[in-house]
Protein backbone atom coordinates (compact mmCIF):
# COMPACT_ATOMS: atom_id res chain seq x y z
CA UNK A 1 0.00 0.00 0.00
CA UNK A 2 1.13 3.51 -0.76
CA UNK A 3 1.04 5.85 2.23
CA UNK A 4 0.91 9.65 2.12
CA UNK A 5 1.45 12.49 4.54
CA UNK A 6 -0.60 15.16 2.79
CA UNK A 7 -1.11 17.43 -0.17
CA UNK A 8 2.19 19.29 -0.01
CA UNK A 9 1.97 21.94 -2.65
CA UNK A 10 0.32 23.29 -5.78
CA UNK A 11 1.88 25.07 -8.74
CA UNK A 12 -0.33 27.66 -10.42
CA UNK A 13 -0.04 29.50 -13.72
CA UNK A 14 -1.00 33.18 -13.46
CA UNK A 15 -1.07 35.87 -16.13
CA UNK A 16 0.54 38.70 -14.12
CA UNK A 17 3.15 37.30 -11.80
CA UNK A 18 3.80 40.32 -9.55
CA UNK A 19 0.09 41.10 -9.22
CA UNK A 20 -0.53 37.51 -8.19
CA UNK A 21 2.36 37.56 -5.74
CA UNK A 22 0.97 40.63 -3.97
CA UNK A 23 -2.47 39.06 -3.80
CA UNK A 24 -1.27 35.76 -2.35
CA UNK A 25 0.99 37.50 0.15
CA UNK A 26 -1.11 40.48 1.22
CA UNK A 27 -4.66 39.12 0.84
CA UNK A 28 -4.41 35.34 1.14
CA UNK A 29 -1.64 35.50 3.77
CA UNK A 30 1.10 33.31 2.31
CA UNK A 31 4.76 33.94 3.17
CA UNK A 32 7.28 34.65 0.40
CA UNK A 33 10.16 32.17 0.38
CA UNK A 34 12.17 32.96 -2.75
CA UNK A 35 12.15 33.10 -6.53
CA UNK A 36 13.40 29.87 -8.06
CA UNK A 37 15.85 29.60 -10.95
CA UNK A 38 12.96 28.81 -13.33
CA UNK A 39 11.19 32.05 -12.36
CA UNK A 40 8.61 30.47 -10.06
CA UNK A 41 7.69 32.51 -6.99
CA UNK A 42 7.65 30.17 -4.01
CA UNK A 43 5.36 30.81 -1.05
CA UNK A 44 4.33 28.87 2.01
CA UNK A 45 1.53 28.63 4.53
CA UNK A 46 3.09 26.31 7.11
CA UNK A 47 6.49 24.99 8.18
CA UNK A 48 7.23 23.30 4.82
CA UNK A 49 9.86 24.88 2.59
CA UNK A 50 7.10 25.99 0.20
CA UNK A 51 3.49 25.08 -0.55
CA UNK A 52 2.52 27.28 -3.53
CA UNK A 53 4.52 28.18 -6.63
CA UNK A 54 3.37 30.87 -9.06
CA UNK A 55 4.48 30.91 -12.71
CA UNK A 56 3.68 33.52 -15.33
CA UNK A 57 1.83 32.09 -18.31
CA UNK A 58 -0.59 33.12 -21.05
CA UNK A 59 -3.50 31.34 -19.36
CA UNK A 60 -4.18 30.90 -15.66
CA UNK A 61 -4.75 27.46 -14.22
CA UNK A 62 -3.24 24.44 -12.54
CA UNK A 63 0.36 23.57 -13.44
CA UNK A 64 1.01 20.72 -10.99
CA UNK A 65 -0.25 19.20 -7.73
CA UNK A 66 2.33 17.69 -5.37
CA UNK A 67 1.65 15.01 -2.75
CA UNK A 68 4.07 14.30 0.08
CA UNK A 69 4.73 10.60 0.65
CA UNK A 70 5.10 9.19 4.15
CA UNK A 71 8.71 8.13 3.47
CA UNK A 72 11.06 7.02 0.70
CA UNK A 73 9.88 3.41 0.96
CA UNK A 74 6.65 4.44 -0.77
CA UNK A 75 8.32 5.11 -4.13
CA UNK A 76 8.78 1.45 -5.10
CA UNK A 77 5.12 0.36 -4.76
CA UNK A 78 3.91 3.67 -6.19
CA UNK A 79 6.09 3.42 -9.31
CA UNK A 80 5.00 -0.19 -9.80
CA UNK A 81 1.34 0.79 -9.57
CA UNK A 82 1.75 3.72 -11.96
CA UNK A 83 3.64 1.68 -14.53
CA UNK A 84 1.07 -1.14 -14.29
CA UNK A 85 -1.63 1.42 -15.01
CA UNK A 86 0.18 2.42 -18.21
CA UNK A 87 1.60 5.74 -17.06
CA UNK A 88 5.13 6.92 -17.75
CA UNK A 89 6.96 7.88 -14.57
CA UNK A 90 9.53 10.67 -14.68
CA UNK A 91 12.23 10.94 -12.03
CA UNK A 92 13.30 14.45 -11.06
CA UNK A 93 17.08 14.76 -11.08
CA UNK A 94 18.99 15.17 -7.80
CA UNK A 95 20.11 18.74 -8.50
CA UNK A 96 16.55 19.89 -9.11
CA UNK A 97 15.34 18.05 -6.02
CA UNK A 98 17.95 19.80 -3.86
CA UNK A 99 16.89 23.18 -5.22
CA UNK A 100 13.29 22.35 -4.32
CA UNK A 101 14.08 20.99 -0.82
CA UNK A 102 13.23 17.43 -1.83
CA UNK A 103 15.17 14.23 -1.23
CA UNK A 104 13.38 12.48 -4.12
CA UNK A 105 10.47 13.24 -6.44
CA UNK A 106 8.68 11.73 -9.42
CA UNK A 107 6.08 13.17 -11.78
CA UNK A 108 3.39 11.68 -13.98
CA UNK A 109 0.71 13.06 -16.26
CA UNK A 110 -2.62 11.77 -15.00
CA UNK A 111 -4.90 11.83 -18.09
CA UNK A 112 -8.26 11.39 -16.37
CA UNK A 113 -8.01 14.68 -14.47
CA UNK A 114 -5.66 15.99 -17.18
CA UNK A 115 -3.02 17.22 -14.75
CA UNK A 116 0.63 16.79 -13.89
CA UNK A 117 0.94 15.16 -10.47
CA UNK A 118 4.09 14.94 -8.38
CA UNK A 119 4.94 12.61 -5.51
CA UNK A 120 7.85 13.50 -3.27
CA UNK A 121 9.64 13.23 0.06
CA UNK A 122 11.00 16.52 1.45
CA UNK A 123 14.61 16.96 2.43
CA UNK A 124 15.61 18.35 5.81
CA UNK A 125 14.95 22.07 5.88
CA UNK A 126 15.97 24.79 8.29
CA UNK A 127 13.57 25.26 11.17
CA UNK A 128 12.33 28.61 9.97
CA UNK A 129 9.06 29.49 11.69
CA UNK A 130 6.12 30.29 9.45
CA UNK A 131 5.18 33.91 10.01
CA UNK A 132 1.40 34.20 9.94
CA UNK A 133 0.27 37.59 8.66
CA UNK A 134 -3.29 38.53 7.72
CA UNK A 135 -4.63 35.00 8.21
CA UNK A 136 -3.55 32.27 10.59
CA UNK A 137 -3.33 29.49 8.02
CA UNK A 138 -2.64 26.02 9.45
CA UNK A 139 -1.91 24.14 6.24
CA UNK A 140 -2.56 23.73 2.56
CA UNK A 141 -5.79 21.78 2.76
CA UNK A 142 -6.83 20.28 -0.55
CA UNK A 143 -7.03 20.66 -4.30
CA UNK A 144 -10.10 19.76 -6.38
CA UNK A 145 -9.92 18.77 -10.04
CA UNK A 146 -12.58 19.36 -12.68
CA UNK A 147 -12.93 16.56 -15.23
CA UNK A 148 -15.55 15.20 -17.65
CA UNK A 149 -14.42 11.68 -16.64
CA UNK A 150 -14.96 11.89 -12.89
CA UNK A 151 -16.10 8.31 -12.24
CA UNK A 152 -13.02 6.76 -13.86
CA UNK A 153 -10.77 9.31 -12.17
CA UNK A 154 -12.16 8.34 -8.75
CA UNK A 155 -11.42 4.69 -9.55
CA UNK A 156 -7.84 5.54 -10.54
CA UNK A 157 -7.08 7.61 -7.44
CA UNK A 158 -8.66 4.93 -5.23
CA UNK A 159 -7.41 1.71 -6.85
CA UNK A 160 -4.01 2.81 -8.21
CA UNK A 161 -2.93 5.68 -5.95
CA UNK A 162 -4.57 4.30 -2.76
CA UNK A 163 -6.53 7.42 -1.84
CA UNK A 164 -9.66 6.67 0.20
CA UNK A 165 -13.16 7.88 -0.50
CA UNK A 166 -14.83 9.87 2.26
CA UNK A 167 -18.07 11.13 0.69
CA UNK A 168 -19.65 12.08 -2.59
CA UNK A 169 -22.44 14.45 -3.54
CA UNK A 170 -24.45 12.66 -6.20
CA UNK A 171 -22.44 12.35 -9.41
CA UNK A 172 -21.10 15.87 -9.00
CA UNK A 173 -18.10 15.56 -6.68
CA UNK A 174 -16.21 12.94 -4.68
CA UNK A 175 -14.01 13.78 -1.69
CA UNK A 176 -10.94 11.59 -1.05
CA UNK A 177 -8.32 11.32 1.72
CA UNK A 178 -4.55 11.20 1.21
CA UNK A 179 -4.47 7.99 3.25
CA UNK A 180 -3.57 7.65 6.10
CA UNK A 181 -3.91 11.43 6.60
CA UNK A 182 -6.99 11.79 8.80
CA UNK A 183 -8.50 14.84 7.10
CA UNK A 184 -11.81 14.31 5.29
CA UNK A 185 -10.29 15.18 1.93
CA UNK A 186 -6.95 16.10 0.43
CA UNK A 187 -8.42 16.06 -3.05
CA UNK A 188 -11.80 16.30 -4.69
CA UNK A 189 -12.83 15.12 -8.15
CA UNK A 190 -15.68 17.10 -9.69
CA UNK A 191 -17.70 16.34 -12.80
CA UNK A 192 -17.31 19.21 -15.27
CA UNK A 193 -17.18 19.75 -19.01
CA UNK A 194 -13.42 20.28 -19.15
CA UNK A 195 -10.26 19.34 -17.26
CA UNK A 196 -9.28 22.30 -15.13
CA UNK A 197 -8.75 23.53 -11.59
CA UNK A 198 -11.87 23.53 -9.43
CA UNK A 199 -10.27 25.22 -6.38
CA UNK A 200 -7.41 25.26 -3.89
CA UNK A 201 -8.08 25.25 -0.14
CA UNK A 202 -6.24 26.73 2.87
CA UNK A 203 -7.26 25.52 6.33
CA UNK A 204 -7.28 28.28 8.97
CA UNK A 205 -6.88 28.21 12.73
CA UNK A 206 -10.28 29.38 14.00
CA UNK A 207 -13.63 30.57 12.74
CA UNK A 208 -12.67 34.21 13.37
CA UNK A 209 -10.15 33.86 10.53
CA UNK A 210 -13.12 33.31 8.21
CA UNK A 211 -14.88 36.42 9.50
CA UNK A 212 -11.80 38.61 9.23
CA UNK A 213 -11.11 37.27 5.73
CA UNK A 214 -14.61 38.26 4.65
CA UNK A 215 -13.97 41.86 5.67
CA UNK A 216 -10.44 41.92 4.23
CA UNK A 217 -11.52 40.52 0.87
CA UNK A 218 -14.39 43.01 0.59
CA UNK A 219 -12.09 45.92 1.45
CA UNK A 220 -9.60 44.74 -1.19
CA UNK A 221 -12.31 44.49 -3.85
CA UNK A 222 -11.83 40.74 -4.23
CA UNK A 223 -14.82 38.76 -5.46
CA UNK A 224 -16.43 36.50 -2.86
CA UNK A 225 -18.23 33.79 -4.79
CA UNK A 226 -19.62 31.36 -2.19
CA UNK A 227 -20.20 31.58 1.54
CA UNK A 228 -19.63 31.95 4.34
CA UNK A 229 -21.27 28.58 4.81
CA UNK A 230 -20.82 25.07 6.21
CA UNK A 231 -20.26 21.97 4.10
CA UNK A 232 -22.47 19.03 5.14
CA UNK A 233 -19.91 16.42 3.99
CA UNK A 234 -16.79 17.60 5.84
CA UNK A 235 -18.49 19.86 8.42
CA UNK A 236 -16.09 22.66 7.42
CA UNK A 237 -16.99 26.34 7.58
CA UNK A 238 -15.96 27.82 4.24
CA UNK A 239 -15.44 30.98 2.24
CA UNK A 240 -14.64 30.94 -1.49
CA UNK A 241 -13.11 33.86 -3.36
CA UNK A 242 -11.38 34.59 -6.67
CA UNK A 243 -7.76 35.50 -7.25
CA UNK A 244 -6.86 38.20 -9.84
CA UNK A 245 -7.12 35.63 -12.67
CA UNK A 246 -10.46 34.25 -11.54
CA UNK A 247 -9.04 31.09 -9.98
CA UNK A 248 -11.15 29.90 -7.06
CA UNK A 249 -9.50 29.80 -3.63
CA UNK A 250 -11.05 28.70 -0.34
CA UNK A 251 -10.51 29.32 3.34
CA UNK A 252 -11.99 26.68 5.62
CA UNK A 253 -12.15 26.07 9.33
CA UNK A 254 -12.67 22.63 10.87
CA UNK A 255 -12.89 19.26 9.13
CA UNK A 256 -13.89 15.74 10.05
CA UNK A 257 -10.89 13.55 10.92
CA UNK A 258 -10.87 9.79 10.21
CA UNK A 259 -9.03 7.12 12.21
CA UNK A 260 -6.58 5.04 10.18
CA UNK A 261 -8.20 1.80 11.33
CA UNK A 262 -11.94 1.14 11.10
CA UNK A 263 -13.05 4.46 9.55
CA UNK A 264 -16.71 4.98 8.79
CA UNK A 265 -17.92 3.99 5.33
CA UNK A 266 -18.12 6.68 2.64
CA UNK A 267 -21.50 8.33 2.29
CA UNK A 268 -23.41 9.25 -0.85
CA UNK A 269 -25.15 12.58 -0.21
CA UNK A 270 -28.11 13.19 -2.46
CA UNK A 271 -27.96 16.54 -4.30
CA UNK A 272 -30.25 19.17 -2.84
CA UNK A 273 -30.21 22.95 -2.26
CA UNK A 274 -28.31 22.37 1.01
CA UNK A 275 -26.05 19.47 -0.02
CA UNK A 276 -23.08 21.86 -0.39
CA UNK A 277 -24.05 24.37 2.29
CA UNK A 278 -26.11 23.91 5.45
CA UNK A 279 -26.47 27.68 5.67
CA UNK A 280 -28.01 28.08 2.23
CA UNK A 281 -25.70 30.67 0.68
CA UNK A 282 -25.87 31.27 -3.07
CA UNK A 283 -22.92 30.26 -5.25
CA UNK A 284 -21.73 32.68 -7.91
CA UNK A 285 -21.48 30.88 -11.32
CA UNK A 286 -17.81 31.93 -11.55
CA UNK A 287 -16.99 29.81 -8.51
CA UNK A 288 -15.04 26.66 -9.52
CA UNK A 289 -15.16 27.50 -13.24
CA UNK A 290 -12.68 30.34 -13.85
CA UNK A 291 -9.51 28.34 -14.53
CA UNK A 292 -8.14 27.64 -17.96
CA UNK A 293 -7.22 24.14 -19.01
CA UNK A 294 -4.62 22.41 -16.85
CA UNK A 295 -1.12 23.07 -18.13
CA UNK A 296 0.40 20.58 -20.55
CA UNK A 297 3.18 18.54 -18.94
CA UNK A 298 6.74 19.74 -19.46
CA UNK A 299 9.04 16.98 -18.29
CA UNK A 300 12.72 17.82 -18.51
CA UNK A 301 13.40 14.84 -16.30
CA UNK A 302 14.83 11.34 -16.36
CA UNK A 303 12.24 8.74 -17.39
CA UNK A 304 12.20 5.73 -15.07
CA UNK A 305 9.10 3.92 -16.23
CA UNK A 306 7.76 3.14 -19.70
CA UNK A 307 4.15 2.84 -20.76
CA UNK A 308 2.89 -0.68 -20.35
Amino acid sequence: MVRYRKLGRVELNVTQLQTARRFYEEIVGLQYVDTAADGGIRLRCDQDHHNVVLYEAREAGLRCAGFMLEDAAQFAPLIERLASAGLTVHEIDERTCRARAQSRAIRVFEPLVGATVEFYVPSADSARPFQASVTRIQRLGHVVFNTPDAARAVEFWRDVLNFRESDSVGEFITFMRCWPSPWHHGIGIAQYERRSLHHVNYMVTEIDDIGRALTRLKNAGSDIVFGPGRHPASDSVFLYFLDPDGLTMEYSFGMEAFPEAFPRAPRRIEPSPVSLDYWGSTRDPRCFTGAGANAAPEFNLERVGEKA
